[in-house]
């Protein structure tokens, strides 16, 4: 049983999509990463907000470089 409790932050690269370039650091090495972007909206009730999301997923290991994650365009 593994009882290390530390987390491990890693580089990473998002490559496709809206966000194409934007380097970033995870921990623990998650398999999707989520990138928002704000809507301009009219007349929002109660200070309702829109935002778009992307989604981009951990490809494979990219060696001694950054992780790279790859834009889902079918998602969510």
């Amino acid at each position: 049983m593994d009882t290390d409790c530390t987390t491990r932050e890693e580089h990473a690269v998002l490559v496709g999509g809206p966000a194409h370039g934007l380097r970033l650091r995870v921990t623990d090495r998650p398999s999707v990463v989520q990138v928002t972007r704000p809507c301009e909206v009219e007349a929002a009730p109660g200070g309702v907000r829109a935002e778009a999301l992307y989604v981009y997923r951990l490809g494979l290991p990219a060696g001694d470089g950054p992780l790279r994650y790859g834009y889902d365009a079918a998602s969510p």
